[in-house]
């Protein structure tokens, strides 16, 4: 599509929509009434508060009640439209068959528009926007319409969030907030979720704008300046100090705010969202999110401002996605430019991929388990299989590439694998060289001696570079910009490095779909495989990107169609509460934690399904009302009857199926009957059963966490419907398998040999039939099924069950009352008059289907009363509560001296160091002793190395996990959930010792043989150190103790080696 096309496709949406939304927004009057309007942010700022609620003015709001709610009517979303943009591109045969050259493809993508604004706001549709006849920036290339649109909102004034694919051009929108904050002298701070993003990004705005200042914690450069680059971290910690800064910014920008969903970091987000007043505006990228429109709403109504969306699916690049089968010589192409998904090549990838692994031992088909062995595209095919992709990427010209894996390892040991290729020329090797060597001319002798540092060099020089985040930060920073300047051709590279980094490449290759997060291993969302394939294809350089997926057998063709096909992550929110937070509002006048919880974006979330469960409340209580049941009293008496039957029958095959008494019983050819839920397989036969083995990859849940019942397997045959299929793998056993449904009656079925779970047996018969030695044979199934059908025959009556007592020799006496209780509500139910009683099918089954209805009332009216409160309040009272028992608060909620110091605190357990200050447990402590001891409290890597400490750090440990123990026993009594000794082991002693040698001068190299940590690993603890140490004598100068502040400052300043290669600057600064 043409850019000059933009006023044509915002034309189509009609005047006269235009004039209505307009109209509509103005009839709103009878609303509840905002506050405030929302003040141009060029006006001049209201004076701050002195003393130490100075956080901001927060627009004069006044302190809120004990239990406050956010009053602002809900948005309106206008100016609704959306267009289908259309460019041609010249075809390409990708990596894959042939094509004419002179033929094109037409291209299509979608740009859509929404704003939210509040009720009452003079809104003029997008449509009839005249933008000023000198623009703050103006381009040499004619503006995408989806950054036009985006532009146009900024120019009004208007908050914008802008949704598009990596290397879209996002960039440009922010640029032109930051020229038109440099025209109007007004400040503009830009936010990444990275320092290395945010020392990048500094470099490029300074080529750009000149007035730029960068402010990470680490590093400040000119912090006066008009555009501040900084993190989120600062940010949130300059709103909270009230800084002077803060009046004067008019507008923020937050970078990749997608990060908002991350478990550990993405409260950051939205504290600082809350906290900035409501005369900023803002402007939002973002990876591509489905529900980026409620995230609009959400910033609309926590300040009072419109907010603009901007989303495309345009990508400058078009991308082709390929399958490759572990162990096979072919690609499949399996996504085309288009987004059309080919399922035949994606059919036929997948049989190769069956065909490569051969025959599966456990076969469902067959009843011999989990015995031989199958071929798999493992680790050592995988090697094989990465140099056969990279040879035929560099043959098709089709590098750079990056391959992504999914660990540090794997990165090293594949770049390893192609360390006999050579991908660069003699005069690009000479051309590495001395970029690398200008790089760390900075460093000790002795470091440039580290062995990462002298193992990289050969490969780099040939083309191969490595990137993920046990690399020392130094080393990242010159594979970034060799990768940059052309020089790497193949760069292994883990899930980090498609964060933020403007770095794309023509090829992206992955080298499995499945990872580990922390806490199991799982295929890739859809999202993160979004993220990561986009940095395939660059921008004016490549007609195309090319995607390769290797897979293997344990890649479920479901799963790998979702994956390439499904749509991004949501954004969600990951708000939790920290008492630094609960602190620091606590402490600041005119706002509270409740101000924030009623305000966070999980809460409105959580309130925005209100009005569907209100409709779908008043849906059920009308069928309710409808509902007539003749002798209702007499038919919820059978009812209760059955229920309690149905309960007691539960209990008794629970007894009957327990291991210890059913075990003996359950030999081949004993009929068995199956049943999960709806799923009634009836009577089957018992072909082998076997204990429950871990599952690859994965611990084996704990016996006690495993009910008895799910402890084992049995294989049995059962008559299943036809088209059913058991899963090759074991590693997911769930009650039945997913593959398989029984025969619907009066059909013909296919006996197939199923694994179940204990659990799912409802009945053991007296019956044992003689079993073939070979079940994989269809003949062989066929004919003991016959054998069953034929026992069917013979007990019309049902198949003779054992007798748990007589035959199973279960002695225990409450089974024997329970026995009793069922026969005696037998007879009571067999009395009722509608036992016999023709109408009981139809009068039960209603009557259940109303008991549903009240069920789901019930239901329905509880999450409406839950989603009204306020979500974590409850936890919020125990905070506070343990505030007041450590005496960081008084009883009435004032911040004491505690908890002033904990404020200072957010690198490290606030609680924890600050009870070390005030017990005094650094003061005997030499300044080295005091880092080594404060390095368990930024350490978070796993480790494997057995650590035994001198007495001069074991004495102050064992302190300090004395008072954690307190800290817990306080928080248990609190009401808070804490497990004790997983508190105190959280807290990580592996790098003490290293820690003390570097502060006594140890070399780098000799630090690293005392642990098991990649070099970068250590010095992202060492930096965190540092800060950490910072924040603590900030801590001491606020209790007035001079000697302490002293301390942490003397630890600091041996821990900060100058041109050591831990605290050695960035190389874009």
């Amino acid at each position: 599509m043409n850019s000059n096309d933009l006023f044509s496709f915002l034309d189509e949406v009609p005047p006269e929509d235009g004039d209505r939304h307009e109209e509509d927004a103005m009839q709103t009057d009878s609303a509840p009434s905002i506050k405030r309007k929302a003040k141009s942010p060029s006006r001049e700022p209201s004076p701050q508060r002195n003393g130490d609620a100075t956080l901001h003015d927060l627009d004069n709001e006044p302190g809120p009640s004990k239990k406050p709610r956010l009053t602002s009517a809900k948005p309106i979303v206008l100016d609704d439209f959306e267009t289908e943009a259309k460019r041609e591109v010249a075809a390409s045969a990708g990596l894959t068959g042939s094509v004419d050259s002179s033929s094109r493809l037409e291209l299509k993508h979608q740009v859509r528009h929404q704003v939210a604004v509040p009720p009452g706001y003079n809104y003029i549709p997008i449509s009839k926007h005249v933008p000023p006849t000198k623009p703050a920036r103006e381009y040499k290339f004619e503006l995408d319409p989806f950054q036009k649109v985006s532009v146009y909102a900024i120019q009004r004034n208007e908050s914008v969030l802008v949704s598009a694919h990596t290397s879209a051009g996002k960039t440009v929108v922010a640029e032109y907030a930051i020229a038109q904050c440099l025209n109007n002298k007004q400040r503009v701070i830009y936010t990444s979720p990275i320092k290395a993003l945010s020392n990048q990004k500094y470099r490029e705005m300074m080529a750009e704008f000149g007035d730029v200042g960068l402010m990470t914690g680490d590093v400040t450069i000119n912090p006066s300046a008009t555009c501040l680059v900084m993190t989120t971290e600062i940010l949130r910690s300059m709103l909270y100090r009230g800084s002077e800064i803060m009046r004067e910014v008019a507008w923020v920008i937050f970078d990749e705010i997608h990060y908002m969903r991350d478990k550990e970091r993405g409260v950051v987000w939205e504290e600082t969202i809350i906290l900035l007043p409501h005369t900023v505006r803002y402007v939002f990228l973002s990876a591509t999110i489905p529900n980026a429109m409620q995230f609009a709403e959400w910033i609309c109504k926590s300040h009072e401002q419109p907010c603009h969306v901007v989303y495309t699916d345009f990508r400058p690049t078009p991308l082709q996605h390929y399958l490759f089968p572990a162990g096979d010589e072919g690609i499949y192409l399996v996504v085309n430019e288009k987004g059309e998904f080919r399922e035949d090549n994606f059919s036929k990838a997948m049989g190769t991929l069956q065909d490569n692994m051969g025959e599966d031992p456990a076969d469902s088909k067959g009843g011999k388990g989990r015995k031989g062995k199958t071929k798999k595209g493992g680790d050592k095919k995988g090697s094989s299989d990465i140099s056969k992709i990279i040879r035929m990427i560099m043959l098709k010209n089709y590098n750079p590439v990056i391959v992504f894996a999914f660990s540090k390892r794997e990165c090293e040991g594949l770049a390893l694998t192609l360390s006999k290729f050579e991908f660069n020329s003699t005069e690009e090797q000479e051309l590495v060289t001395n970029i690398f060597n200008n790089a760390i001319e900075n460093l000790s002798p002795d470091d440039r001696q580290l062995p990462q540092i002298t193992n990289l060099i050969p490969l780099l020089r040939r083309g191969i570079g490595i990137h993920h985040g046990g690399l020392l930060p130094i080393l990242k920073e010159v594979i970034e910009i060799l990768f940059q300047e052309g020089l790497i051709k193949v760069l292994f590279a883990t899930e980090t490095f498609s964060i933020g980094l403007n770095m794309p490449a023509k090829t992206v290759v992955f080298t499995t779909t499945r990872k580990f997060d922390g806490r199991e291993f799982r295929n890739l969302s859809s999202g993160e495989y979004i993220q990561m394939s986009g940095r395939a294809g660059r921008r004016g350089l490549d007609d195309r990107g090319v995607v390769i997926m290797m897979c293997d057998e344990k890649l479920e063709p479901a799963a790998a169609k979702t994956m390439v096909k499904g749509e991004a992550d949501r954004l969600d929110s990951a708000f939790h509460l920290g008492y630094n937070m609960v602190l620091n509002l606590m402490k600041v006048e005119g706002i509270s934690p409740e101000f924030m919880l009623e305000r966070c974006f999980f809460q409105f979330q959580s309130s925005a399904g209100i009005p569907l469960l209100e409709d779908e409340l008043r849906q059920e209580e009308e069928a309710r009302s409808t509902t007539v049941i003749p002798d209702e009293k007499l038919v919820s008496e059978y009812y209760e009857y059955r229920q309690q039957l149905d309960q007691m029958a539960a209990d008794f095959r629970e007894v009957i199926t327990h291991p210890a008494y059913s075990l003996p019983f359950l030999q081949t050819g004993r009929l068995v009957k199956v049943k999960y839920q709806k799923l009634d397989f009836g009577w089957g036969v018992i072909v082998n059963y076997q204990k429950r083995l871990p599952p690859k990859n994965r611990p084996m849940p704990k016996a006690e966490e495993l009910p008895p019942h799910e402890q084992y397997i049995i294989d049995v045959l059962l008559n299943c419907a036809v088209g059913g299929a058991v899963s090759k793998s074991r590693d997911n056993i769930t009650a039945t398998p997913g593959g398989v449904v029984p025969c619907p009656s009066g059909q013909k079925g296919i006996p197939l040999v199923v694994p179940v779970l204990l659990s799912t047996i409802e009945g053991i018969s007296h019956i044992r039939l003689v079993m073939p030695k070979d079940l994989r044979q269809d003949q062989a199934r066929e004919t003991v099924w016959k054998s069953v059908l034929e026992v069917h025959r013979r007990f019309p009556d049902g198949v003779a069950l054992l007798d748990p007592i007589q035959n199973m020799g279960i002695k225990d006496d409450k089974f024997k009352e329970l026995v009793k209780k069922i026969e005696s509500m037998e007879l009571k139910m067999f009395s009722s008059p509608l036992h016999k009683d023709p109408r009981l099918p139809e009068l039960y089954s209603l009557y259940s289907k109303k008991k549903e209805k009240n069920e789901r009332i019930r239901g329905l009216k509880k999450r409406i009363q839950a989603t009204h409160d306020v979500l974590q309040l409850e936890e919020l009272k125990c905070r506070k509560r343990v505030l007041r028992r450590l005496a960081f608060t008084t009883s009435a909620d004032i911040v004491d001296m505690k908890g002033r110091v904990a404020c200072e605190i957010s690198s490290g357990d606030e609680l924890l160091l600050t009870e070390l200050i005030f017990n005094g447990v650094f003061n005997p402590l030499l300044p080295e002793q005091c880092a080594a001891l404060l390095s368990c409290f930024v350490f978070t890597e796993k480790s494997d190395q057995v650590t035994k400490l001198k007495e001069e750090l074991a004495a102050p440990l064992r302190v300090m996990q004395e008072f954690a123990r307190r800290i817990a026993k306080v928080s248990k009594e609190s009401k808070l959930t804490i497990d004790e000794d997983e508190y105190v082991t959280s807290f990580k002693v592996e790098l003490m010792d290293s820690v003390m040698q570097w502060c006594r001068g140890a070399s780098f190299s000799e630090i690293c043989k005392l642990t098991d940590q990649f070099e970068g690993s250590l010095i992202r603890v060492f930096r965190r150190l540092g800060e950490l140490l910072r924040q603590m004598a900030q801590a001491a100068k606020v209790i007035g103790n001079d000697e302490l502040k002293q301390k942490f400052e003397k630890a600091s300043e041996m821990l900060e080696r100058p041109n050591s290669v831990i605290f050695c600057s960035s190389l874009y600064l």
